[in-house]
Parts: structure tokens; C-alpha cells; sequence
């Protein structure tokens, strides 16, 4: 007996031309740090290890709605998407650190060069480096479920990421930059984890069990039809702040901000789209291909961040290069979702034929 694919709801006005929202997010954001630069800075100093707390509550808002959606009993199925596992690992750990060495080279230590401040195109590369050896762990969540990839797996993939940055981050970060060793800033490797996976996992369960408990899986529908524009506000409005904390930084160097970016978009594109072809390559489904493209891509800036200003200095060329990171990552990820969702029926044509 074939069963009927379940109808997805249509997509709002506001979700329509969430691009429209996230370009006057930017320029609002831009604005708004240069002309209250005291107000931003009070709310770049709520931190701790680094970690800004004004926006890790955001990531929550953005990344519960989607880890609400995921049974803990179903785990064990991720087994079946080792494929898509096997080529996101691989983009992270084996391609996208040595290829963005290899771009900041390329861009920044030789086509870039004339037009950068004396002595600090190595710092640039350094940030960079830092950028790409440090695989995304709260944000992914919400490109895979604005993309609507498969929960479970993604939960699994971060899981696994967040093992391995442990024990890899510093010595492929040492073996990149040709030093003998690097000062991991644990406490904020620890906290990012425990804020923004360990904690809203166990919360989301709990919310999930309660809600499942009282009302049923059709409860649980109505909260997270609730919670779809509050993600995407909270989503905007992180998008504001992270504009806002660099508007003064933006207008008084736009060219070096514009030129560290081009080696990022590059790398993003590139990751997002050789994790795409391999996945399809290997026959792997598209709701796990999708978030693998994503995963493959995107960087743990918190992390890349903090290590740069321990390594190089706050005011350093490499803080600023993590920064630019920063600035790129959300409008950038938010344009791969769209390609992926684009390109679905590509995708699965070839599964059909």
C-alpha cells in the first residue's frame, strides 16, 4: 500500500522574501553600529569565554524549533545516511582547511596584495585558516531546517564534528600556520558545546515530551507552526547584531572587508557545491545531501574568532579576517539553502532515472 507524502504547508510572505529582510537587516545593522557604536559595544560585552550571550539566546530561539522536531529513539537510523556522513567529514577535515590556505594564498598573499595594509597579509591568511579548520555547530541547525533536511542526521553529523574539532583543531591549525603549537581557547570550545548543542537538546526533549504528552503529535505541529516566524526573526535580528558589532569597522575599511571576502565566498561555494555533487554522486538522499552541502560549507566563527584574538591579538589582521567570516556566513548560507532547494528536482532526477 503506498502511503501519500505528507502536504507541506505554503510558505508564508514573510518566509517569500526573507532575502528582501536580510538586506535591510545588513544595512539597518550597518548603520545602526556606526551611529550607536556605545550601544553595540555594551551588547558585544555581555559575553562569556568569548561567547556573546545576547546572541547565543538568538541561536536558541532559531535552532529549538528544530530539534524539537527530532526523537532521540530515532538516532540509531543515521546509519543508514553513512554516505552522507562519510562526505561531510571529508569536506570538513580533508578539503576545506588545505583549500582555504590554499585561496587566502592565492587572493590575499599575491592577487590582493598591492591594495592591503604592509604587514598584514599573513595575519589575514592566518584568520582564514582558523576560519576554515572549525566545522559550524549551532548554525547549521538552522540552515538544515530552512532547508528542510533530515533532523536526526544533522544532530548526528554536528555531534560527531564537535568530537573531532577536540582533538584536530589545533594540531591541523598548527600544521597550516607552521608553528609549533596553538593556544585552543577551551573555555569557549566547552561552553559553545554545551550552549548551543547540549543544553538546547535537553531542553528541546523536554519541551517535546511535555507538549507530546498533553496535546500529541498535533500539538507539537501547532507549537512548531508557532515557532517558524519567531526562528526567523530571531535569525534577523542575529543578523542585525552581527552587522551592527563590525558597522564602524565595515565603513572605515570596506575594501579590505570587501577583498578578505572574496576568498570566502569562494571556499563557501565551492565546499557547498563539491559536498552537493559527491553526495549526489554517491547516491545520497536529498534531505541528508542538503544539510551535508551546509555542514560542508559553513565555520564555527565563535571559535575561529576567539582563537585569533588569543593567538594574534584583538586589533589583529587575523581577528579581522574571522570578522569578515562572520559578516559573510549568514547571508552567504542563506543563498546556498536557496540553491539547494532550487536545484532539488536535479538532485533527484537522477534516483528517478
Amino acid at each position: 500500500m503506498t502511503t501519500a507524502a505528507p502536504t507541506r504547508p505554503a510558505i508564508s510572505t514573510f518566509e517569500r522574501y526573507l532575502s528582501v529582510w536580510v538586506a535591510l537587516c545588513i544595512l539597518v545593522g550597518i548603520a545602526l553600529g556606526y551611529a550607536l557604536p556605545g550601544l553595540f559595544a555594551a551588547i558585544a560585552s555581555a559575553e562569556v569565554a568569548r561567547v556573546n550571550l545576547v546572541v547565543a539566546v538568538l541561536i536558541w530561539l532559531m535552532i529549538i524549533p528544530m530539534l524539537l522536531k527530532i526523537d532521540l529513539r530515532a538516532l540509531g537510523s543515521v546509519r543508514q545516511h553513512w554516505r552522507g556522513v562519510g562526505v561531510t567529514l571529508f569536506i570538513n577535515w580533508a578539503v576545506k582547511p588545505f583549500s582555504m590556505a590554499l585561496l587566502g594564498t592565492l587572493f590575499l598573499g599575491w592577487l590582493f596584495r598591492p591594495l592591503l595594509p604592509a604587514g598584514e597579509v599573513s595575519s589575514y591568511i592566518a584568520g582564514l585558516i582558523l576560519l576554515a579548520a572549525a566545522p559550524c555547530t549551532a548554525m547549521v541547525f538552522v540552515w538544515s531546517n530552512l532547508c528542510e533536511g533530515e533532523p536526526t542526521y544533522t544532530l548526528s553529523q554536528v555531534a560527531l564534528n564537535d568530537v573531532i574539532l577536540v582533538f584536530a583543531f589545533a594540531p591541523l591549525v598548527g600544521l597550516l600556520l607552521g608553528v609549533a603549537s596553538i593556544t585552543v581557547p577551551w573555555d569557549t570550545l566547552l561552553i559553545s558545546v554545551m550552549l548551543y548543542i547540549v543544553v538546547p537538546v535537553i531542553v528541546a526533549q523536554v519541551i517535546r515530551s511535555a507538549v507530546i504528552g498533553s496535546g500529541g503529535q498535533a500539538a507539537l505541529d501547532r507549537l512548531l507552526a508557532w515557532l517558524g516566524p519567531v526562528s526567523l526573526l530571531a535569525l534577523l535580528t542575529t543578523l542585525l547584531l552581527l552587522f551592527g558589532f563590525q558597522g564602524e569597522a565595515i565603513i572605515a575599511h570596506p575594501l579590505v572587508i570587501v577583498l578578505i571576502a572574496v576568498p570566502i565566498l569562494i571556499q563557501v561555494y565551492f565546499n557547498a557545491g563539491l559536498a552537493y555533487w559527491l553526495s549526489r554522486r554517491f547516491g545520497v538522499a536529498w534531505c541528508v545531501a542538503a544539510p551535508a552541502a551546509l555542514i560542508g560549507a559553513s565555520n564555527f566563527f565563535e571559535l575561529a574568532v576567539a582563537a585569533a584574538i588569543s593567538l594574534f591579538g584583538l586589533n589583529s589582521g587575523a581577528a579581522l579576517a574571522t570578522v569578515v567570516g562572520v559578516l559573510v556566513e549568514v547571508p552567504v548560507m542563506l543563498s546556498v539553502v536557496s540553491i539547494v532547494k532550487r536545484t532539488r528536482p536535479w538532485y533527484e532526477a537522477r534516483a528517478r532515472a
